[in-house]
């Protein structure tokens, strides 16, 4: 376990480093930081720092010190040299606090050259380390500024790391002894997830979303009942971006968090995406929520992203990997290793066990599993989903017929997620088949799919070949990129469409608009392919309501409801009831405890007795506020 305090640290690197080579010893958040006058002499001898990764285990950054540095200018000649055109460098900055040196362009493959010998070279000759940024295939405001801030903030962010890494590495006040996990929302329910886990030395929370469908205090976590200051939070941990993980968070910095938040570089893009749109349309609807765009920005600044399987840790008795959990881009299930080998628990947050076009099924094989948190949304007795083929067939054969009819379909989707599994089988269709109709993208789905096209490694295999090769699947003509203005436009049209549009579950946002213009005409259709929380819009049409209230022309009237509804189980990012206890078979190590929750109340606890009854896992649906201890 991390036992290292930073002066251990320090004398571990000045009795294995090569003489008078390393000039400091740092730290920022979880990495040690390495200063030296000859960085080509780690570049050409680097199992000097693999021998120091191995004995500190800790991941290990060498830079150049300040003098050794060449002049931006110089450097950037060096750099225009050495990389082929073909890398289509698209701009070339410089960020002295963290000694790098920024590459952005179209093929970052050619910078980095066979076994890294060009991005190596570049380092030699400057003294920058390089950072390569890809080059969005599709241009995304999200990215622009998530990049342009952290570059801005460089300095700030620095001193937040160094703050953090004195505070994993400080001496701890005791043993870690006793370990206590307490759900302060997301038990026993769908929405606003949010886990206080404690040790006698540290506080950390996994996820903290908002319940999107409820209304005053059942929208957010019961921070209340922890009674934790703000300044006793460790670390944030954010296994992937949807609302109900990631919704709260901005609020800690609102009332005096400073701390960390852990989460994959996707994850960190997308939540800011649908944090900043939360925002406005809070803001829009008289809905708004207990923060501003101003704490999402802080936010941003203190993200310490990590790779899966990366180890890092996060406090001087917590240890933290995260692994793919295939729910949505970026999304993670987390493993905590804690005390001197005390107690391993994994947190699923949302996972998907089975096959899609777009990810790979979430891991199962851990270290160690003492204790496993696992969602429960699809683990009722009778939560069984069609095969993912299946229920393509039937999403269109839907859209066929409506089409047919000279209609328009309508799919309320979630900007992350459905978006681009739908998008995957809409073009794959178009590619084999006669499917001549637009399909139109409204709400942040092309900019969240602008996002997806910019991490191509974190996607399926032959998604990202594609992407790769010049074959983008996101950017087929099939698919039209709709503006606020033209809405009316494609409402009015008599011509037959698809239009996927947000929110998924019709909490707000394109998708009621277009609702209620394609409601009473019985050619069109609404097709669901998520899943609709209770309380929303979505659940009450997919329950059968007949009609509905709306404004018209500033008075109220009847909306009656005629188009057609369907359902297509299937294309859910969740794993349903099958495919949890497939996950449950398969885990492995197999814990000795399992904590059921994020799923309604009669789901959550048919779940954990099932679990009991096939499998024999000391398995429990615990209630909100209930503190449970671990060890």
């Amino acid at each position: 376990m991390n036992s290292l305090e930073f002066k251990d640290i320090k004398h571990i690197v000045a009795d294995n480093a090569p003489t008078g080579k390393i000039t400091k010893v740092d730290v920022e958040g979880p990495k040690v930081i390495l200063y030296t006058d000859d960085l080509p002499f780690f570049i050409d001898h680097n199992e000097e720092i693999k021998n120091l990764a191995t004995l500190l285990r800790k991941r290990i950054v060498i830079r150049s010190n300040p003098a050794a540095l060449m002049e931006p200018l110089e450097a950037k000649k060096i750099v225009e040299e050495i990389i082929p055109p073909e890398a289509n460098i698209c701009n070339i900055s410089f960020d002295p606090h963290f000694q790098e040196i920024h590459i952005e362009a179209e093929k970052l493959g050619l910078i980095i050259g066979k076994q890294g010998i060009t991005r190596d070279e570049i380092a030699k000759r400057t003294g920058w380390n390089p950072k390569l940024l890809r080059k969005p295939p599709i241009e995304s405001e999200t990215i622009r500024s998530v990049r342009k801030m952290l570059y801005d903030s460089s300095e700030e962010r620095q001193k937040v790391l160094k703050e953090v890494g004195k505070k994993i590495y400080r001496k701890p006040d005791s043993e870690c002894d006793w370990i206590r996990v307490t759900p302060l929302g997301g038990a026993r329910e769908v929405g606003r997830s949010c886990f206080l886990l404690q040790t006698t030395e540290s506080n950390v929370i996994l996820d903290c979303g908002i319940n999107t469908a409820a209304s005053g205090t059942a929208r957010f976590p019961d921070f209340r009942a922890a009674k934790l200051e703000m300044e006793r939070l460790d670390a944030v941990i954010i296994s992937h971006a949807h609302l109900d993980h990631s919704g709260f968070l901005p609020y800690l910095y609102k009332y005096g968090y400073e701390g960390p938040v852990y989460c994959t570089e996707p994850t960190r893009d997308l939540m800011t995406l649908l944090l900043l749109d939360a925002v406005e349309i809070g803001e829009r609807e008289d809905n708004e929520l207990p923060y501003s765009s101003k704490e999402i920005q802080k936010m941003i600044k203190h993200i310490i992203p990590l790779e899966y399987q990366e180890v890092a840790d996060i406090t001087p008795d917590m240890r933290i990997t995260l692994y793919d959990a295939g729910h949505i881009l970026g999304s993670s299930m987390v493993h905590l290793h804690m005390g001197e080998g005390l107690h391993n628990l994994v947190y699923s947050g949302d996972i998907k066990f089975g096959d899609t076009r777009l990810l790979e099924a979430a891991n199962f094989e851990f270290p160690r599993a003492e204790t496993l948190i696992m969602e429960s949304t699809y683990g009722g007795r009778y939560d069984i989903q069609p095969h993912r083929r299946d229920a393509e067939k039937m999403l269109l054969n839907n859209i066929q017929e409506t089409i047919k009819n000279k209609g328009k379909v309508l799919i309320p989707v979630f900007s992350v997620g459905r978006s681009q599994e739908v998008m995957i089988v809409l073009e794959n269709f178009a590619r084999f088949e006669e499917f001549n109709v637009p399909v139109y993208l409204d709400g942040m789905i092309w900019e969240a799919t602008a996002i997806h096209t910019l991490y191509p490694e974190y996607l399926k295999k032959h998604i990202r070949h594609r992407i790769f090769n010049g074959h983008n699947p996101f950017l087929a003509d099939t698919f039209a990129k709709v503006k606020p203005k033209e809405r009316k436009t494609i409402i009015e049209s008599e011509e037959p469409c698809v239009i996927l549009a947000t929110s998924g579950m019709m909490t707000g946002g394109p998708s009621v608009e277009y609702f209620k213009a394609f409601a009473e005409d019985p050619k069109n259709m609404l097709s669901f392919v998520g899943y609709q929380a209770e309380g929303s819009l979505g659940r009450r049409i997919q329950n059968g309501m007949s009609e509905m209230t709306v404004e018209k022309n500033g008075r109220t009237a009847a909306l009656k409801i005629k188009m057609a509804i369907r359902t297509v189980d299937g294309f859910s990012g969740h794993a349903d009831r099958r495919q949890l206890l497939g996950y449950a078979k398969k885990v492995h190590p197999k814990p000795k405890r399992t904590l059921i929750v994020h799923g309604e109340e009669k789901k959550s606890a048919n779940l954990a007795l099932t679990l009991n009854e096939m499998f024999g896992f000391d398995a429990s649906a615990p209630q909100n506020l209930d503190t449970i201890r671990l060890v």
